[in-house]
């Protein structure tokens, strides 16, 4: 065994075919929002199976936009996780909604579905659940407990009164590739939102795209334009359109934000959409060699390769039941010292200190607190070679036993 390898969590894995597209993007004259974004969010949404995709410059802006599409502001409450980080709360303060977090599941990162039925009221109007490390959250479990609360809600919009009950807007940041009974995320929520951050399976540098599913009754271009607006100032035409001679005119329809994608970044991801196939394979190998070598009755994980709900493998979790935090840090500055770059994932929210500032306890989140005293989160990416995760595993098991 090595003493020492050096590997990083989670590189971006770039190819020639990234770099000649961002090129022939240069080249074009054209950088900004433009034919090669259009043409990334049809290859997002015929990957998912789904009408449209709007592309935007974040998983965040994606989920701020929604809540705000969907009418959701001052006096409503939106339900999600304490344990992620904290882009999935922070748009619910920004459109100025109450922040109503409930505790993990104490054998999963999953809410605890109970206390979120108990949680939906009047004032509800979305739950965010969380696909945290790419594996998909008991959806249809999520749908069920909406609809026992369905006589408890309260349009005060349009799309809202669509839906008649409380919408599910899916935190799919980590799951852009998972699915689950034959359905691919993006399917399964009303609202999905996804990631293509640098450490992100797929990227685009920064990034994200928005996706729903078409049989809620809702109007495509209705909802598309929508995202076109927020996101580009509330310009009735994008610089494209404008670009087109004689038609410089344009309107504001309200005052909006400014969070689209570029051509530069949709080039990547372009590049990357040809290849992602291959590269959840690469992840599920990687996953089938970690859980073999590293889960015992002390250590467990994420069940990544069920058939039923097949994850896109973007991190791998262990949890040592019998660890406390000192020990746990201890090992992961340990395994640093061999090389071996790990992280948590997450820091619940309670414990931040933006949170505790809103009234949030960790001591009312306990199965949370204990998930992340115990949870390491192991280099998983595709240019890991067998013999890093080979390194991996036997030191990890070796320190594992030194502590």
């Amino acid at each position: 065994m090595y003493d020492y390898r050096e590997i990083p969590f989670s590189p971006p894995d770039i190819t020639d075919d990234e770099i000649n597209e961002v090129v022939d993007t240069l080249k074009s004259g054209w950088i900004t929002t433009g034919p090669k974004v259009k043409q990334f969010e049809k290859g997002i949404a015929n990957y998912v199976g789904v009408n449209r995709a709007v592309c935007l410059n974040s998983a965040t802006a994606a989920m701020e936009l929604t809540l705000r599409i969907l009418g959701v502001g001052p006096g409503d409450e939106v339900i999600t996780t304490a344990y992620t980080y904290t882009a999935t709360a922070s748009v619910i303060h920004h459109v100025g909604a109450k922040i109503v977090l409930i505790d993990t599941s104490p054998k999963s990162y999953e809410m605890d579905y109970n206390q979120m039925e108990e949680a939906i009221n009047e004032k509800t109007k979305v739950i965010i659940p969380v696909d945290i490390a790419g594996k998909m959250c008991n959806y249809e479990e999520i749908f069920r407990l909406v609809e026992n609360k369905k006589n408890l809600f309260k349009p005060n919009s349009e799309i809202q009164e669509t839906f008649n009950r409380v919408i599910v807007m899916a935190d799919a940041a980590h799951s852009f590739g998972a699915s689950q009974n034959g359905e691919k995320s993006g399917k399964v929520a009303d609202f999905s939102c996804f990631s293509f951050h640098a450490v992100k399976n797929l990227t685009t540098s920064e990034g994200g795209a928005v996706v729903w599913r078409n049989d809620r009754g809702l109007d495509d271009n209705i909802i598309y334009n929508q995202y076109m607006l927020y996101s580009l100032h509330g310009q009735s035409k994008d610089a494209l359109a404008k670009s087109k001679k004689g038609s410089w005119e344009y309107d504001i329809i309200y005052q909006a934000y400014k969070c689209n994608m570029t051509d530069i970044m949709a080039s990547i991801g372009l590049a990357q959409l040809k290849t992602y196939s291959k590269k959840l394979e690469k992840r599920k190998q990687i996953i089938y060699s970690y859980d073999k070598g590293l889960l015992d009755e002390n250590t467990v994980g994420i069940s990544h390769l069920i058939p039923s709900n097949f994850s896109s493998g973007h991190l791998y979790f262990v949890e040592i039941l019998d660890i406390s935090l000192e020990e746990r840090n201890k090992l992961i500055n340990l395994l640093a010292k061999s090389g071996i770059t790990c992280n948590v994932h997450y820091k619940p929210l309670p414990m931040l200190t933006a949170y505790k500032n809103l009234g949030f306890d960790i001591n009312e989140y306990p199965n949370a607190l204990r998930h992340y005293t115990r949870q390491i989160s192991l280099p998983l990416h595709t240019k890991l070679s067998d013999i890093d995760i080979k390194f991996i595993i036997e030191n990890f098991n070796l320190l594992k036993k030194q502590i």
